[in-house]
């Protein structure tokens, strides 16, 4: 092609051409003189062209030098230490001012390096040579050049026009898919901000654009791609966008007002780019922000539904990303959680914003701009945008008295439309289309069957199809409905038409369709010959359709009693059978006849006659013939979506007009008004087009006795939600088929109803709601689950007009199914407030947690452990546990043995399959815990299902241990029947299928009734917490300042059992050394990784601390073998699959693998990569451009990264210093090996590598302790450090260990803290103590009597939740830096702990009771404790009555009951405690007094709970004396009596942590308390 020029700024500099390189390069020579040309660009485009562009520039014959110089590729590589790295190379290269750059790559080449030419000299020339389509169409026009900060992208910069723009098409024949996709959406934007046509040509062009991309190839090599078919395409799209983007730069250099147009898409997608780069790229990130600021635009009113449709469906053609919950999005960036709040104030830095206020382009129609710049927005209507959920707030006082509303198409009429106008010969055109994920689908599927073409006319008003008269063609790959139930049902038949070749048609959807029944359907067509088969589950989707397969015609009959869409679908593609039919519904009467009315009286607008048997009640004749379009096809609006305007009127009080469903439309539901409304005491004229209707003032609305909505019932929800504010009963029949819609609706209102205080009764073919007035709703802090329906949505939302309190919607845009803008139409035309709220908030709402949370289920043998972990991972989670087992005998009836005696183990099987669908399935209960049966993966059914939920990134556990422990476990259980094999070969059998079921591996270790739990059960915690998406600890652990990991250099941890437990002091996280793992029988350098697996476990009950899973390789100072990618990549999955909190994942491993191992980690984020590199010989200085490219390179996958070299010189750690500073992205470990890089080490802060000499040796050399860091710290007077005074206060206190406990642990760690006695019991003197210490004060304990006056002290603000809860603190802090006091209490914590050591490894006491005596300050500790660890019933055994009376008002949610007198002790209800917390003086006697007399009744043995003996345990408080006499008295009873000093061990260790932000372990605590 000729070069073609565009002028930009009063020249024509640029130039578009293909294969033009020679001409570019000779223009440059020779108009662009210089002595040194610097050509730059990245790693990857340097082998694939660079050859050509020196074999260009050397055919200019110039003699001025050609310096080229290259940088990793992604954004992460456009950071401020990249440009001062290629500064410095062009000063040591010797460039001076006359320098020309060439910047030749993508958007990121052409930003940074035009910005080093901005800089360079004060400005040097530089030309662009863009490589990327996304370059070529935006990035390089415009002279914009910026560099990225950890704030935003592009937020530091220059505007500096390049010289030229080469554009050279021919680059684009190496660019990979994913690049070609991601610059569309830049072309796409352009289109939709200011060229109408040429947004209709791209919707035209987008399959043979895609199939050339993807399918012309080259099989040899795959990176180039033969493009002669879009070619004339891709230079009009280039030039087309280019001249546009020049002709708003010419107007508008520097971004005054219209330039801001350019940037729609980018002011919500630069946002999401800030959180998701470098996983999800600029024009991925862009094309969700135009989706989102096209949203917007319909929201504030300026953009029609159709436009937004038509956005949404060209960047689906596109192959680009609508959403951050698409696929692609989830499988690259991982289900990420992404507050709201976040992206707003990510969006405040814009450099549109004026000020505060935040600009977006909005957009006016397809092609134009609601004004010619960005438009002011309020972040309240950002967030309604950009959030998943919804608070509606009380607005009745707002909403008009009279509205007009007119509903989208009809979701019925348009999907018949779709077939009918798709099976005909001839052209189409069909306005008022419903824009909606059902008509998506259905228009997908018909385009890839090649069953009709579709374009848009009339600015995406009309569409346009062009029939193929019943001509299709097997697609090339399954057809995905989502929740398109009608979509799914139709397209059943007429797959089935598609001519015979070897082809399959495979129909599949999303989970909810999965489950839909689609059976009587299937079984019709298969008596009538078409090939149908079921891929999974019996009478639903998927669904394998042979081609050829073809109705035979006839006679056929349907069971049409579940769905009437069962019989449309037969209507509509019998035509087409080979011969003509007879369709008769059997089985009873058919469901919803009016919607087959509808499907013949459609028909016979496009050509078909289907006559009424007029003998044969339900029986219709259907010719053999063709279908013929009518020119043009108006469909009618929805009126089952009209139901709700008209609804809004209704239980408002207001007027509300439709004027576009009457008595003369084809759908059922346009009787609402009149059969529903207006009995229920509405005004109701309807005329032959139109519906309006006049509530009775709020609160008067009258229930319905008896109404059948058979002939309606879509729109029996609706009626739900006034019936509920009708104060009576209402009765609903004739609607059996919503059990099986897009949820069980029935069940659905039931449920939610329920939480708004209104009862119903779920009946077979009904729903009875007992009515109560609108002020006697309940208020609810739960949110309303819409169960991914939108008309439960929308009826709720109905109900939240008049529902006096705010009111939580989760999933808005399932709305999207047929009323995209109804939240639109709700606030525009209602004027009610809306407010978007996040998943997270969810979780803050008691007893609600976020539909992101999915039951988590546990499988592995019988006898491994699964019961006792699941209920320790149910306490973690507080999910409820589920047991199979116990459910299945429940359900049936009958214990396991009996179900598998009369039954069999196949059928027993098969009911194990179908609990499990139900648990994972069920939409109407909140996530659980499941607990399996050991043989439940013996069912190819059930392995199917969990593959599914491994596959829909839900969490399977698989719960093992040593399998001949299992073996002596299994001989003694008689409560299973018996294997009736070797337990050994079971499970050889069943090994594989354990790991294919399961996405994760909890390794149980071996435990004895007297070995610490405790360690398993909060590394338990901790993994149930991150599996439900709370990664706070994993967050705060990476956000602390100053932190340190222990690396263990052991061979077997075995070894390491007595001293792990000390040398961890300090540390916040430890590192397994994999690669150094040795087992008895290992040959070589590579573990086995079930001997790694049980390392794992037994570091697990060791400590409690994160791990840091390190697979360390000979190259980088390790030693695993160099090459054995594939065993490390098995070894680092495993560490995945065994949910460690961090990998560490060597840069220098093969890239695919590191892809692997990251999609594997992201796609749950229960774990976190660290991405490091080692430079083991100390090659490359700190300053070096190589260090910048490791850390992009380590960023690309890392959450963490970690540098290492080797220091040579002093000098060295003040270098690494200043690269840390210019690298503060990521939380960065980067320190300098050997004695000199010591230094580096002290002043590292996150997660320092650290040894402790009671390891053999030190992991790397020059690696220091704890305490040498922080002594280190402290002689360098730095202020995280300082010398800080504590102590104890209270009174009486000389006796107190605290301060040997604490200045022990201060010692142990090198602070410079010191821990002292304060004897008092006047509150006043403790506050001018800590005034006149001034800056040196750290801290302090609180001890009687001054736990409740410290309170006062305290802002409520700066008060722990727990201390709140207490009402008394225990602990003082100061922060060092604001001076802020801050209270908590950690003697709960303290009491929690020791009981729970004692009480053994399996015991939990759920539901339990327990015995707190005495009622003064620290029983309020002991309470929350007990209630903390489960127990329901709290009785309280003191003196008087008033303390107690004091413990019940404060704790009011709690069940504490006192114990006066014996006879309390013997009544009937008293439920005998298992655990008990004294907290009175130790020093008081008993005797014989009335106290030892009811203790003595209290602690009696009683008879024995459960299968074993119940270890009761009674904590003492008192520290003296050693043993108190309650504690006698409780050992004679059996009890295990604990003594005071544990509590104070533990309390005191948290103590610690909040002071330091450092772990103690309890070994070392008991050392120093006990001397």
């Amino acid at each position: 092609m000729d070069i073609h020029k565009v002028s930009i700024l009063g020249t024509e500099s640029i130039w578009i051409g293909y294969d033009s390189l020679n001409e570019f390069m000779k223009e440059i020579a020779t108009n662009l003189a210089s002595s040194t040309y610097v050509l730059i660009t990245d790693t990857h485009l340097a082998p694939l062209h660079l050859p050509r562009l020196q074999k260009a520039w050397a055919h200019t014959g110039s003699t001025a030098r050609l310096l080229t110089y290259t940088i990793l590729p992604g954004e992460t590589s456009k950071s401020r230490s990249t440009k001062a790295a290629i500064e410095d190379w062009m000063l040591e290269n010797g460039c001076t001012r006359d320098t020309v750059i060439l910047a030749v790559g993508g958007g990121v080449i052409g930003d940074m390096i035009g910005y080093v030419a901005a800089t360079f000299m004060r400005g040097v020339r530089f030309v662009q040579i863009p490589t990327s389509l996304l370059a070529m169409v935006d990035s390089s026009i415009g002279g914009k050049t910026a560099i990225d900060t950890p704030h935003g992208k592009n937020l530091v910069g220059a505007f500096w026009q390049p010289k030229y723009i080469f554009i050279d098409l021919k680059f684009l024949e190496t660019l990979p898919v994913r690049e070609f996709i991601n610059g569309m959406a830049e072309v796409i934007k352009t289109a939709a901000i200011w060229d109408a046509e040429e947004f209709c040509r791209l919707e035209n062009d987008a399959s043979l654009f895609m199939d050339t991309i993807l399918s012309r190839r080259d099989p040899e090599n795959p990176s180039n791609v033969d493009l002669s078919p879009v070619r004339e395409m891709l230079a009009r799209i280039v030039k087309g966008s280019a001249a546009i983007k020049a002709q708003v730069v010419t107007l508008d250099e520097r971004e005054g007002g219209l330039r801001n147009i350019l940037n729609f898409g980018h002011s919500i997608g630069h946002a999401y780019e800030a959180v998701l780069t470098p996983f999800i790229l600029h024009g991925e990130c862009v094309a969700i922000g135009m989706v989102k600021e096209a949203e917007l635009s319909r929201f504030l009113g300026t953009l029609s539904s159709e436009a937004v449709a038509r956005i949404t469906k060209i960047l689906l053609a596109y192959h680009l990303p609508i959403s951050v919950t698409d696929e692609a999005v989830r499988s690259r960036a991982g289900d990420r959680i992404i507050p709201t709040k976040k992206l707003i104030q990510i969006m405040a830095v814009d450099k549109k914003n004026d000020g505060a206020k935040k600009k977006v382009v909005l957009l006016k129609a397809i092609g134009e701009t609601y004004e010619k710049k960005a438009t002011v927005v309020s972040d309240s209507d950002i967030a309604i945008i950009l959030s998943p959920h919804l608070k509606v707030s009380p607005s009745l006082d707002k909403i008009p008295s009279s509205t007009t509303v007119i509903p989208p198409g009809s979701k019925s009429i348009s999907n018949r439309a779709l077939v009918l106008a798709a099976m005909s010969s001839g052209k189409c055109k069909i306005q008022n289309l419903l824009h909606s994920d059902d008509t998506e689908h259905m228009i997908t599927a018909l385009i890839k069957l090649n069953a009709a073409e579709f374009s848009w006319e009339d600015n995406g008003k009309t569409l346009v199809v062009k029939g193929n008269g019943g001509k299709m063609n097997p697609p090339n790959s399954q057809i995905y409905l989502g929740n398109a139930g009608t979509a799914s049902r139709f397209l059943t038949s007429i797959a089935c038409l598609v001519p015979a070749s070897s082809g399959l048609i495979v129909l599949t959807g999303n989970e909810r369709m999965q489950e839909r029944p689609i059976g009587p359907l299937v079984d019709t067509l298969r008596a009538n010959g078409c090939q149908i088969e079921y891929v999974n589950r019996d009478g639903s989707l998927p669904l394998n359709i042979a081609a050829g397969s073809a109705p035979r015609g006839g006679r056929i009959t349907l069971a049409a009693t579940t769905s009437s869409q069962y019989v449309s679908s037969i209507l509509m593609a019998a035509p087409f059978a080979q011969e003509a039919v007879t369709l008769s519904l059997v089985g009873g009467n058919p469901v919803s006849l009016s919607y087959v009315d509808m499907t013949i009286e459609m028909m016979r607008a496009f050509g078909i006659s289907v006559q009424k048997d007029p003998e044969q009640a339900y029986t219709y004749h259907i010719p053999k013939a063709v279908y013929n379009s009518p020119e043009l096809y108006v469909i009618e609006s929805d009126a089952s979506s009209a139901t709700y305007p008209l609804a809004m009127a209704a239980i408002t009080g207001t007027t509300c007009e439709v004027p576009s469903i009457g008595y003369s439309s084809l759908q059922g539901d346009a009787k609402f008004a009149v059969d529903v409304l207006k009995p229920m005491g509405c005004t109701v004229i309807q005329t032959e087009n139109s519906t309006k209707v006049t509530g009775p003032p709020v609160g008067t609305l009258k229930p319905l006795p008896s109404i059948d909505m058979e002939p309606m019932t879509d729109a029996f929800l609706t009626a739900c939600v006034l019936a509920a504010v009708a104060p009576g009963v209402t009765s609903i029949y004739g609607i059996a088929n919503q059990h099986v819609k897009e949820c069980d609706r029935i069940a659905a209102m039931c449920v939610e109803l329920a939480k708004l205080g209104v009862k119903c009764v779920n009946k077979p073919d009904g729903i009875d709601i007992h009515g109560i007035n609108v002020a006697d709703l309940k208020e609810t802090k739960e949110f309303i689950d819409t169960y991914d329906d939108h008309r439960v949505a929308m009826s709720f939302s109905v109900l939240a007009a008049v529902y006096p309190f705010p009111l939580l919607i989760e999933n808005r845009k399932c709305v999207d199914k047929t009323w995209p803008a109804w939240w639109d139409c709700y606030h525009g035309d209602f004027k009610v407030e809306l407010t978007g709220f996040d998943s997270h908030e969810i979780i803050a709402s008691p007893g609600s947690r976020p539909r992101a949370v999915t039951s988590i289920f546990v499988i592995g043998m019988r006898g491994a452990g699964k019961s006792t972990l699941s209920q320790w991972i149910s306490a973690a989670s507080e999910l409820p546990l589920v047991d199979m087992d116990k459910e299945l005998e429940r359900i049936h009836k009958r214990s396991i043995k009996d179900i598998v005696a009369v039954s069999g183990w196949a059928e027993f099987r098969h009911m194990e399959a179908d609990l499990l669908r139900d648990l994972y399935n069920s939409r109407y209960e909140k996530p659980v815990i499941v607990s399996c049966g050991g043989g439940i993966v013996e069912s190819e059914e059930s392995r199917k299902l969990f593959q599914q939920i491994i596959a829909d990134y839900g969490i399977v556990i698989h719960v093992h241990r040593n399998i001949h422990t299992v073996h002596e476990y299994l001989m003694e259980d008689e409560t299973r029947p018996a294997y009736g094999e070797s337990i050994l070969d079971v499970w050889e059998r069943r090994k594989t299928w354990y790991q294919e079921c399961s996405s994760h591996l909890i390794y149980a270790p071996h435990f004895t009734a007297e070995d610490n739990s405790l360690n398993v059960k909060k590394n338990l915690a901790d993994i149930a917490q991150r599996m439900i998406g709370d990664t706070k600890s994993m967050d705060n652990l990476l956000e602390r300042e100053r932190t340190f990991f222990l690396s263990l250099t052991f061979a077997d941890l075995n070894e390491a059992a007595t001293i792990i437990d000390k040398a961890v002091t300090g540390s916040s996280a430890v590192e397994l050394r994999v690669d150094l793992l040795r087992s008895p029988e290992q040959a070589d350098g590579i573990p086995d990784p079930s001997y790694v697996t049980e390392q794992v476990a037994l570091l697990r009950k060791l400590t409690c601390l994160p791990i840091i899973y390190t697979v360390r390789t000979e190259s980088q100072g390790g030693q695993f073998p160099d090459h054995a990618y594939d065993e490390a990549e098995e070894l680092i999955l495993l560490g995945v699959r065994m949910c460690v909190e961090f990998v560490d994942l060597e840069s220098t491993f093969p890239d695919k693998m590191k892809d692997r191992i990251f999609t594997a980690v992201n796609s749950r984020s229960i774990t976190k990569i660290i991405a490091s590199f080692h430079d083991w010989e100390g090659k490359y200085k700190w300053n070096d451009i190589y260090w910048n490219n490791m850390y992009a390179a380590c960023a690309q996958h890392g959450s963490v990264v970690k540098l290492v070299s080797l220091a040579k010189q002093f000098e060295d750690n003040l270098a690494l210093l200043e690269f840390k500073k210019m690298h503060p992205t990521k939380p960065l470990i980067a320190i300098n090996m050997g004695r000199l890089g010591q230094a580096s080490r002290i002043m590292n802060g996150v997660l320092t590598p650290v040894t402790h000499s009671l390891l053999p040796i030190k992991a790397a050399p020059g690696q220091l302790s704890v305490r040498q860091v922080h002594k280190g710290l402290s002689l360098l007077g730095h202020p995280d450090v300082e010398p800080l005074k504590f102590f104890i206060v209270g009174k009486p206190i000389a006796h107190s260990r605290s301060p040997a406990l604490h200045n022990g642990f201060f010692k142990e760690v090198g602070l410079p803290y010191v821990y002292e006695r304060m004897e008092t019991d006047d509150i006043t003197e403790v506050q001018r103590k800590i005034i006149e210490l001034g800056d040196s004060f750290g801290g302090a304990s609180v001890t009687v009597p001054l736990k409740l006056d410290a309170m006062r002290v305290i802002q409520k603000g700066n008060l722990s939740a727990h201390a709140q809860a207490i009402g008394a603190i225990n602990t003082v802090t100061r922060d060092v830096k604001t001076g802020e006091m801050y209270g908590d209490n950690t003697d709960w914590l303290g009491i929690k702990t020791s009981i729970e050591y004692a009480a053994g490894f399996d015991h939990t006491f759920h539901g339990a009771s327990g015995l707190v005596i005495g009622a003064g300050g620290t029983s309020r500790a002991a309470v929350y404790a007990l209630h903390k660890l489960g127990i329901s019933t709290i009785y309280v055994l003191n003196r008087t009555i008033s303390n107690i009376e004091s413990l019940q008002e404060h704790f009011k949610e709690l069940n504490i009951v006192p114990i006066l007198n014996i006879e309390d002790t013997r009544a009937a209800s008293f439920i005998p405690p298992v655990v008990a917390v004294s907290c009175i003086s130790g020093e008081i006697p008993l005797g014989e007094t009335m106290l030892k007399t009811i203790l003595s009744e209290v602690l009696k043995p009683r008879s024995l709970l459960g299968p074993r003996k119940t270890r009761r345990v009674l904590l003492e408080m008192a520290y003296k004396p050693r043993l108190t006499q309650i504690m006698q008295l409780a050992e004679f009873h059996g009890w295990n009596a604990i003594p005071g000093l544990n509590p104070l061990v533990a309390q005191g260790i948290e103590q610690f942590k909040i002071w330091t932000g450092l772990e103690a372990p309890w070994s070392l605590g008991q050392q120093f308390v006990l001397g």
